[in-house]
């Protein structure tokens, strides 16, 4: 059976992430858009990676154009974006699709482990999944559940 650790994946500068590299470390992969009313979450993702990375979290932001539109720049116009405005150092992916056929294959493992309110498909952006030390998916969350609001259960795994 697949695991996280199964994936690569590219960061915006086109360098591969090998996600084995990753093992023994909490993640919090997040699909992220630049002009979504969710937007200012960067700023409480970028709080948890800061205060929780030397102890092992990850949080990876992948940038997703599939939601009104709503990340159509480049992945250096989005990395400058975070950059500028909300101060992101946490690794950033190269921008992919999370629904369709062409769904990256990262989030379709994801989806076909953890069911949403709505079924399996991602509905917006800023859907969170927080994977633990071994691998294991530990929960999705919606778009609104705000980056603070996770921080108790990024502490337990840590």
């Amino acid at each position: 059976m697949a695991t996280i650790y199964d994936f690569k994946a590219l960061n915006n500068k086109g360098a591969e992430v090998d996600f084995a590299d990753y093992k023994g470390k909490v993640l919090l992969i997040v699909n992220t858009a630049s002009k979504c009313g969710f937007t200012p979450q960067y700023d409480g993702l970028e709080d948890l990676w800061k205060k929780y990375q030397d102890q092992g979290l990850v949080v990876i932001g992948f940038p997703c154009d599939q939601f009104a539109h709503q990340e159509p720049g480049s992945d250096a116009e989005i990395a400058e974006f975070c950059r500028l405005n909300h101060g992101v150092t946490f690794p950033l992916m190269s921008k992919i699709d999370v629904n369709g056929d062409n769904a990256h294959p990262i989030f379709k493992y994801l989806k076909s482990q953890t069911g949403g309110l709505l079924g399996r498909s991602i509905k917006w952006n800023f859907t969170k999944f927080l994977i633990s030390r071994d691998g294991k998916i530990i929960e999705r969350f919606a778009p609104v559940t705000t980056p603070a609001s996770l921080e108790d259960k990024i502490k337990s795994l840590l």
